[in-house]
């Protein structure tokens, strides 16, 4: 196997106050990767510090074989992590295509931004896209008309389109109604192995659905790991975030 995301010893501290506090994770490449904890764990600024967006303190993190602690944003999302927050950002005047031809263009030339000269290999990937994301029905319609869950799927389809190595999730099911979010598994589900996908989420149903290996973070340091069912009989996971719901319905 190899390691898309090393994360060696990693933290960052906030006017003394340690956020992530010595994280460790090795995550395979094609794996898909859950991260669980309460509010106030480290998980989104884990994500933060993955992705450029804070700078850690200490430790190193790796993508692939390349040292990437401390890049900029744009650097390390160049060299192939791409993010999707939670409040989706996409081109709400656009419509669904062109959102995809913009993400897809990696030549920042305004003519290739607007559109013009789209390889026939770059259009037959767009179409690809539509497909996964469930969205061809609307690739003409505008960003700004479509659902909350599908404007969620065209911000996911626009990191896909770019052949991301590593995709970092945060709540990507937060706001959706429940079809929204069994549809939003299937999309995840059919991105593993393909892709690297790290997803944050409280939605236990939804976890138990998705998740090959849990990473449960506490007090900014991770807690456990492992499967499903390793990380629901783990007692110090249920004191700390379960309680005893395990991961069949929303943690208490």
């Amino acid at each position: 196997m190899t390691a898309a995301l090393t994360i060696d010893g990693v933290g960052v501290s906030f006017s003394g106050f340690k956020a992530v506090d010595g994280v460790s994770i090795i995550v395979e490449e094609g794996e898909l990767r859950v991260l669980l904890g309460a509010n106030g764990a480290g998980k989104t600024t884990l994500m933060d510090l993955i992705s450029g967006k804070t700078r850690p303190t200490e430790g190193r993190i790796h993508l692939f074989d390349t040292e990437i602690t401390g890049w900029s944003e744009y650097r390390i999302a160049r060299a192939g992590i791409g993010r999707k927050f939670q409040i989706p950002s996409v081109f709400r005047e656009f419509s669904v295509q062109r959102n995809l031809e913009v993400a897809s263009c990696r030549d920042p030339r305004l003519r290739a931004n607007l559109g013009i000269g789209i390889s026939r290999p770059q259009r037959r990937r767009i179409g690809e896209v539509l497909e996964v994301t469930g969205l061809a029905d609307a690739r003409d319609l505008p960003a700004g008309s479509l659902s909350h869950g599908q404007t969620q799927w065209l911000e996911l389809g626009m990191l896909i389109v770019q052949d991301t190595k590593v995709l970092l999730l945060d709540e990507p099911t937060a706001g959706m109604t429940q079809a929204e979010t069994r549809k939003t598994a299937e999309i995840i589900k059919g991105l593993r192995g393909r892709h690297t996908i790290m997803v944050v989420e409280h939605d236990m149903a939804f976890v138990r659905e998705i998740a090959e290996t849990i990473t449960v973070m506490h007090l900014g340091k991770v807690l456990a790991e492992g499967n499903v069912a390793a990380i629901e009989r783990n007692p110090d996971v249920r004191r700390a975030y379960l309680g005893s719901t395990g991961i069949t319905e929303e943690a208490a």
